[in-house]
């Protein structure tokens, strides 16, 4: 009887232990989910790096550096541009996948899919644009193989697909495709990061340069 006592008591204990490591399990999950849900990425930066009066045109012409990321967090060649203004917007087509693939952290579908299309300044007949992706181009953050690769430029004209083919995307678990502007007033001593939120859009964060980098000039 004592022996059965014991076993009783042990069972009760390790399914005690099989439960509370289940449950701490399923809360670290939920914490990963979440954790999914909220991310973002950084999907480029923006910096001021002149500022110039014309005289011709009586105002004054920003230069942009502007400098893209790819899937691995690696810079491409930096790009510039000069507007005559500083309120400038970077045209964007963004690929929004169904939650549950964010939520697991799904390796193609895990967080939102962007391509920059244009940088642009809107002034009227006047509209400065400068292309940055074409139709049916494979963009340069994303491109893993050579131009020979068939299966890789098939993949991307299906892309495209998706922006206008409402059924194809559903049924690649896509929430929606839209074309995003996000902008901002660009000038001099600010740092500007472009982030993609796993679950969402673009959007712009601003901040000041730090204080050491001032005045330099810096290589």
């Amino acid at each position: 009887m004592k022996k059965f006592k014991y076993i009783v008591i042990i069972l009760i204990v390790v399914t005690a232990g099989a439960w509370l490591a289940h449950r701490s399990y399923e809360q670290k999950v939920l914490q990963e989910i979440i954790a999914r849900l909220e991310a973002d990425s950084r999907a480029a930066e923006v910096l001021v790096v002149g500022v110039n009066y014309n005289e011709e045109f009586k105002k004054n012409f920003t230069t942009i550096k502007f400098l893209e990321y790819d899937t691995h967090d690696r810079p491409l060649a930096p790009r510039y541009f000069i507007f005559p203004g500083n309120v400038i917007q970077f045209q964007s087509l963004v690929v929004r996948f169904d939650d549950r693939f964010v939520a697991a952290g799904d390796a193609l579908k895990g967080k939102s899919v962007y391509l920059f299309w244009k940088a642009f300044m809107l002034d009227g007949e006047k509209t400065k644009e400068y292309p940055i992706a074409y139709l049916n181009e494979i963009p340069g953050g994303y491109k893993i193989m050579d131009n020979s690769d068939v299966v890789e430029q098939k993949f991307w004209r299906r892309f495209w697909d998706y922006a206008f083919d409402k059924e194809a995307a559903h049924k690649a678990g896509i929430k929606n495709v839209q074309i995003e502007a996000p902008g901002a007033v660009f000038i001099p001593g600010y740092f500007y990061t472009i982030k993609i939120e796993h679950d969402g859009g673009l959007r712009i964060d601003t901040k000041p340069l730090p204080d050491i980098v001032r005045g330099e000039r810096v290589l």
